[in-house]
């Protein structure tokens, strides 16, 4: 008899409840680059197309490890590792999602540092974040921003705080994960060496100025 929170090999061990095996999958981590129109949901029940649509079909119950908006694109963790899910959009766990944002209009100093500062939205503080200009074409700049906080829309909504409204957005980064190669719409499994690195980065909840509670 198994005592509450024993471990067992999920490869090789058989769990029984009242004497009916109970099924163990095996952790899944795959990297989607989410393209612009599907949702981050497992399902939808207005039948649009979610993220889980770009992946084979499978008996496995997977689920996207945080959100990205229907209009953004890029890095998605799609996995069944719960505890994994939390630490990686819990603000407290420190994690960096690096975005590259396409705004209308050229940012001044001014607006750098407010956005660095971090603002109060009506849900709560963003926290502080990294921002370097990339380049300038035309009448819109490409902006790379690193943030800490997942809240909704959040990116968008610190841009538009300061007068720059979001053209496109792309998340290129989730801590030590990055998207690489993958072209929108691809995916591929993630290899153990970057899993460990994912756990690594999420050890411990250390997030100086991500406005956590």
């Amino acid at each position: 008899m198994l005592h509450p929170g024993a471990e067992v090999d999920e490869r090789s061990a058989r769990v029984e409840v009242d004497g009916r095996p109970i099924s163990i999958q095996p952790k899944r981590y795959i990297i989607v680059n989410k393209p612009r129109g599907p949702i981050s949901t497992v399902a939808d029940h207005r039948g649009r197309k979610t993220v889980l649509d770009l992946l084979p079909k499978g008996d496995e119950r997977l689920y996207p490890a945080g959100r990205l908006d229907a209009d953004t694109e890029g890095l998605l963790l799609i996995t069944n590792d719960g505890e994994l899910t939390y630490r990686l959009t819990h603000p407290r766990y420190g994690v960096e999602k690096v975005y590259e944002a396409e705004v209308r209009g050229s940012l001044s100093r001014h607006d750098v540092e407010r956005l660095e500062a971090g603002m109060m939205l009506a849900e709560g503080h963003t926290g502080q974040a990294k921002v370097r200009m990339l380049k300038e074409v035309g009448e819109t700049s490409l902006v790379e921003m690193t943030v800490h906080a997942g809240r909704k829309r959040m990116v968008r909504r610190m841009f538009e705080a300061v007068g720059h409204r979001v053209v496109a957005l792309r998340r290129t980064h989730i801590g030590p994960l990055g998207l690489g190669k993958l072209r929108p719409g691809e995916w591929r499994s993630l290899t153990q060496q970057e899993v460990a690195r994912l756990k690594a980065a999420v050890a411990n909840g250390t997030a100086p100025g991500s406005g956590a509670a």
